[in-house]
């Protein structure tokens, strides 16, 4: 291959998948987000008035907050950008901390489940 190929400069570059970033690297290596867990089902909402001007966020961080000026849940923000959800979850403890966002987590999701309904429910199946 010739030194001056376009295709050359860029061989780690996969055209079919796009760029190769492992999500390690946007997430510097974090598995857990900061602050604590949060449920898949939460809803996140941009704080208004904020604009993360901060040169410490990722490009990201920066479409995590343009994707949440509506109330968004993490799986869903997860799917629209195409990130996965472990990337996305360290990237909300990031933005939480920094105070640029809210995450609202509904009742039920932070509520332990009735054993006894969910004993009904295996007793119904059980009958069918």
């Amino acid at each position: 291959m010739q030194a001056d190929s376009p295709r050359a400069a860029h061989d780690w570059l996969d055209h079919d998948a796009g760029p190769v970033v492992r999500p390690y690297a946007m997430t510097q290596g974090r598995v857990a987000p900061e602050g604590g867990e949060f449920d898949l089902v939460a809803f996140v909402v941009a704080i208004a008035g904020e604009h993360p001007q901060d040169a410490g966020l990722q490009p990201e961080h920066h479409a995590i907050v343009a994707a949440s000026w509506e109330p968004i849940s993490v799986v869903e923000l997860a799917s629209a950008l195409d990130l996965s959800i472990g990337v996305v979850r360290v990237l909300l403890g990031d933005l939480r901390s920094a105070g640029l966002i809210s995450l609202y987590e509904p009742p039920a999701a932070s509520q332990p489940h009735d054993v006894d309904v969910l004993k009904a429910v295996v007793n119904g199946l059980r009958a069918l």
